[in-house]
């Protein structure tokens, strides 16, 4: 593949009408038992890419049924790859996979049906863009990209290729969101126009910045892929990458994606929206991460409104949920503090209703590759790409902003109460964790205007923001236009 010119892939994005509104079949909740075939003849064969951390779940997932089996693993670290990959699915199946560092290598193998992804996110897009065009179904991780304009190429592919392709946010198969997400829809607490989404989710400093070595055991080009060929400067290899910019999307992208994309969900909202602004900083500590740890995202759809606070800090719950939901309506609330359950409240704080029930994402991933119909996903590829996109649009206003102290947000926000309200508990957080907001800067960003359409910035500030709807791609790990899908 050639190496394309970031001119290109604004052109591409600029242009890319948004593809057909979000599908709404209702999905009955089968278990992973009734749903699987037990015939040997029927088994879906699966290449797991990446098996360190959550991908040891995706691992569980297709060695636990009787009609997958894993026959390829691929990861860049030849000592995650070989323990954690090839060695479980040997103790769970008694039957040893293929082992790969490049997973081009995995795709050549015509036998593999399913490619199922839990790399870092900046090879989400890329891994689910070959596998597509190999011929494979996918099961993808959250985010599904690193940036707005590849998660569009990636519902693009599986389009064009008629692949079905599932995002990781399984909130969206559990009973217990369904049937609540129903509920906020039919009115059970009046008209909502507001959803808040938490990720208060303690994180501590990863380590001075500096130059490490790699892991002897890692294939650093590989590993890299499409990211920027550069030293490594955080202790720990693995996970911490999630908070450089070059691999990861901060909490925002890591944990938020789930919570933002409930939030869009419950709201009713199938584009990136009108307009973003977005504040925070990373505070508390001075580290190799460049990522936010305590920011605050608003999002705009028309008069409904999604507003998304990160704290990485000590913090309490809010409402009774630390990462989660709450909906705001004209008769009531509902709260949802985990991934299978909610409550429902009058205005007076009195519960009404209770929500529970849980259910298994990649069943309802393996029954939509056997029906070959892109309804039967309770997370289809383009919910996947809008709601990650919308916490990479939080991250580019932020990265746009001036820095400001908290003291000063205030007149910033003038005659916004919603906001008013937010960034008073935002000052309250900082001096509960001894930050003085008088003294404390943060990163203030512009109010991004969007054409949720054709998913580009638009206004006065449109030449700065849409270069960060793509990045600059390492030959050949290059994510390819529309044209060239």
């Amino acid at each position: 593949m050639s190496q394309h010119s970031r001119r290109e892939f604004l052109e591409q994005s600029m242009f890319a009408a948004a593809s057909a509104a979000a599908l709404g079949a209702s999905i009955p909740h089968l278990s992973a038992a009734e749903s699987e075939s037990s015939s040997p003849n029927e088994k879906l064969r699966v290449a797991l890419l990446g098996v360190n951390g959550r991908g040891q779940s995706h691992l569980s997932a297709f060695t636990g049924r009787k009609d997958t089996e894993v026959v390829a693993v691929v990861d860049p670290d030849e000592s995650v790859g070989m323990k954690k990959g090839v060695g479980n699915v040997y103790k769970k199946t008694n039957k040893k996979p293929a082992y790969y560092k490049d997973l081009r290598k995995a795709f050549d193998d015509q036998k593999i049906d399913i490619v199922s992804i839990a790399t870092p996110n900046h090879w989400h897009a890329l891994g689910a863009i070959w596998a597509i065009q190999a011929g494979k179904d996918v099961y993808c991780e959250k985010p599904v990209s690193h940036n707005v304009s590849e998660g569009r190429r990636i519902v693009e592919a599986a389009r064009k290729y008629n692949k079905i392709v599932q995002t990781g946010t399984q909130c969206r198969s559990q009973p217990g969101l369904i049937d609540a997400i129903k509920f906020v829809k039919d009115g059970g607490i009046g008209e909502v126009k507001l959803a808040r989404g938490t990720c208060y989710k303690r994180r501590k400093s990863i380590g001075p910045k500096g130059n490490y070595d790699v892991p002897a055991s890692v294939d650093y080009d590989l590993w890299l892929g499409p990211a920027p060929m550069a030293p490594l400067t955080r202790k720990r290899f693995h996970y911490d990458w999630h908070w450089q910019t070059p691999t990861g999307n901060g909490d925002l992208g890591n944990q938020g994606i789930h919570q933002m994309d409930v939030a869009r969900w419950g709201l009713g909202v199938h584009s990136i929206g009108d307009s973003v602004q977005a504040y925070g900083g990373r505070l508390g500590y001075v580290d190799a991460g460049d990522v936010a740890n305590t920011q605050v995202s608003i999002h705009q759809f028309g008069d409904k409104r999604l507003v998304f606070e990160v704290r990485g800090l000590e913090t309490e719950a809010y409402r009774g949920a630390k990462v989660g939901v709450i909906f705001y309506g004209s008769e009531g609330y509902v709260v949802i503090p985990s991934y299978n359950s909610a409550s429902a409240f009058d205005l007076d704080g009195k519960l009404i209703k209770k929500f529970s029930g849980s259910a298994d994402h990649f069943a309802n991933f393996v029954d939509a590759v056997r029906s070959r119909k892109i309804s039967d996903l309770n997370a289809d590829i383009e919910e996947g790409h809008i709601s990650s996109a919308l916490c990479h649009l939080g991250n580019i206003s932020y990265e746009l902003g001036e820095k400001v102290p908290v003291q000063e947000l205030n007149a910033r926000f003038t005659g916004d109460a919603e906001a008013q309200e937010t960034l008073g508990r935002y000052r309250e957080h900082l001096s509960n964790n001894k930050l003085d907001p008088a003294k404390t800067q943060v990163s203030l960003g512009p109010e991004l205007s969007l054409d949720g359409k054709k998913e580009v910035f638009t206004g006065s500030m449109a030449s700065a923001a849409n270069p960060k709807l793509t990045r600059e791609y390492r030959a050949p790990f290059v994510v390819p236009s529309t044209a060239k899908l």
